[in-house]
């Protein structure tokens, strides 16, 4: 398996290539990411900072504040087609989290853990095999 991966926006805007295996990869439904992503949750593949690089059109950001832990998490999504392909989070100095649809192979990771799930949808099954968290 390759040590890079690659991936980007709808539009092709902007693009990213990461390297190395991830440090987490899990499923977020808290109703942020339901709101960010328009869905019941999102897959969030997490890296050190200097394991991705993005390169083409600047990002613009957004930054929502969490109403129970007080700190933000900033979405860096694309102009043109509002895409996000970033997430930083002011708990996480130095973490990049890469939305996992955004990779051109989205199949490469592996999830093993979903978190928030006191705010998922009532018909989602969570597989046997991964760890299961209400809060992160």
């Amino acid at each position: 398996m390759s040590s890079m991966h690659e991936g980007g926006c709808a539009c092709g805007a902007i693009r990213y290539q990461v390297s190395g295996l991830p440090a987490l990869a899990q499923v977020c439904h808290c109703t942020n990411c339901q709101r960010r992503t328009g869905s019941a949750f999102s897959l969030v593949v997490a890296f050190k900072e200097d394991q991705v690089v993005l390169t083409g059109a600047t990002p613009s950001q957004y930054d929502h504040r969490s109403d129970e832990s007080g700190r933000w998490v900033r979405s860096h999504f694309c102009n043109t087609c509002g895409t996000t392909v970033l997430i930083t989070l002011e708990k996480n100095p130095g973490v990049r989290v890469v939305p996992g649809g955004t990779f051109d192979d989205p199949t490469w990771f592996k999830l093993s853990r979903h978190i928030w799930t006191r705010s998922a949808h009532d018909w989602i099954v969570f597989p046997p095999d991964v760890d299961v968290r209400e809060k992160a």
